[in-house]
């Protein structure tokens, strides 16, 4: 109320000042008053004109935009428009804050792994992060405001969208045809939806081949045990030749090496799978590994191969190895058993032009189909069961042959043909090589 009194006096100065004026303008004595009277008025006009002067200032502000600063006037409009501006500032501040903590909270919501979609009450769609517009196939900006069941046509979905409440998630076919969607809807506001997507394709993936892993671990052990099993209650019930006994204890032992080599298989891919990759700056001479490898091979064949190992030189490569001997190991296996008598096995090296390493395993044995290529490397996965078991194989090989060569950064390529034998390539990057020569 500051304001007030210098207001009211200003009032009473002009009036004062007007009729003074009047009466020194008076010159008949009868007219003295009424001119005192009109001085007075013409004062306190000129005071209104001033006042109303200050005022329009202040309306012509307010009809603006209000980015200036309010008119700097003395007393009642200057008071006002001090404190219109101070209330506009503040609100302005308010609404820049609550302004940055939607974009933080959406921001929130846009790192989110998981996707939010906003329904309002007639299921339209009012706000999507990128990862809910990447599940459901939609457009951000263009869909908004859009029925989602136009856009999302699942039966699974609509007849979830459809219910009175939503006690558990739904899982459907993603739109685009690719991958498995999990959806939970929750109900808030005044009839808005909440809808939270979920992709589940790796954990359905991943759950799949554990059901394979256990049923084929399952179903690997239980043949030898079951071949054990019926040797020994033949050795209980039946009196056996010493022959026939030497003929089921040889059985026995190779049932037996074969459980040992499966249980060893599982805890090498363990292994791998659990520990840290293989130091950059340890190095191992491949040389030494290629000899054991031809050592190895040639014993696994009893010549009934012909086994070729190209020299390397100096050729060195950083990782580990004992991993290294594993998989080039299991290649060069794998190629003595499925190559028939009388065929070649060869393993070469080379230095490609981009620097990196390439070790070559061929054979000209049975080959494999096309379509069997892309999942050699699944664990227990079978080109020809019967075959495989026959030959010795445990069907990890490959599955080890891959860990490896993730775990040093390298690549594997398979190319194969039926009837004309197979090709494995180990591509290992040039920051893993030293010494190496063409």
């Amino acid at each position: 109320m500051n304001w007030l009194l210098p207001r009211l006096a200003a009032g009473v100065l002009a009036m004062l000042a007007g009729g003074f004026l009047g009466f020194i303008a008076s010159n008949v004595e009868h007219t003295v008053v009424w001119r005192v009277l009109a001085g007075g008025g013409i004062g306190v006009a000129i005071a209104a004109m001033l006042d109303t002067a200050r005022g329009y200032r202040l309306i012509n502000w307010l009809r603006g935009s209000q980015e200036q600063q309010a008119p700097r006037d003395a007393g009642f409009w200057g008071e006002l428009g001090y404190r219109v501006e101070r209330s506009i500032r503040l609100r302005e501040q308010g609404l820049a804050q609550e302004r940055l903590r939607l974009e933080q909270f959406l921001s929130a919501i846009e790192a989110s792994p998981n996707g939010v979609l906003m329904l309002d009450q007639n299921d339209q769609i009012v706000w999507c992060n990128s990862v809910s517009a990447d599940h459901f196939g939609l457009d951000p900006q263009r869909d908004r405001r859009q029925r989602i069941t136009n856009l999302v046509r699942s039966p699974a979905f609509v007849a979830y969208l459809q219910q009175a409440d939503y006690p558990e998630t739904v899982n459907f076919p993603n739109p685009r045809g690719d991958g498995t969607l999990s959806v939970l809807l929750r109900p808030y506001g005044d009839g808005m939806k909440l809808v939270l997507s979920q992709d589940i394709t790796d954990r359905e993936r991943n759950e799949a081949m554990r059901r394979d892993f256990v049923a084929n671990v399952s179903h690997e052990m239980r043949t030898p045990l079951t071949v054990l099993a019926g040797f020994i209650e033949t050795m209980d019930n039946l009196p056996l030749t010493e022959v026939e006994r030497k003929r089921v204890l040889e059985l026995m032992g190779q049932q037996t090496r074969r459980m040992q080599t499966i249980v060893s298989d599982l805890l090498t891919l363990a292994q791998l799978e659990g520990s840290p990759r293989p130091a950059a700056d340890r190095w191992v001479a491949l040389a030494p590994l290629l000899v054991q490898v031809e050592a190895d091979a040639r014993a696994l064949s009893g010549g009934r191969h012909e086994v070729s190992v190209a020299a390397v030189g100096s050729v060195e490569l950083a990782g580990a190895q004992s991993e290294l001997l594993s998989a080039i190991n299991n290649l060069v296996s794998n190629a003595v058993r499925y190559t028939p008598a009388g065929g070649r096995i060869d393993v070469s090296w080379c230095v490609l032009e981009d620097g990196s390493g390439e070790l070559v395993v061929s054979d000209t044995g049975v080959g494999i189909a096309r379509e069997h290529i892309p999942r050699l490397t699944e664990r227990f996965y079978r080109v020809d069961g019967s075959r495989s078991r026959d030959t010795g194989g445990t069907g990890l090989g490959l599955s080890i042959v891959k860990h490896v060569v993730q775990r040093h950064g390298a690549e594997l390529d398979i190319q194969s043909e039926p009837g004309k034998g197979s090709r494995f390539r180990l591509i290992f990057p040039a920051a893993r090589l030293r010494g190496a020569a063409a």
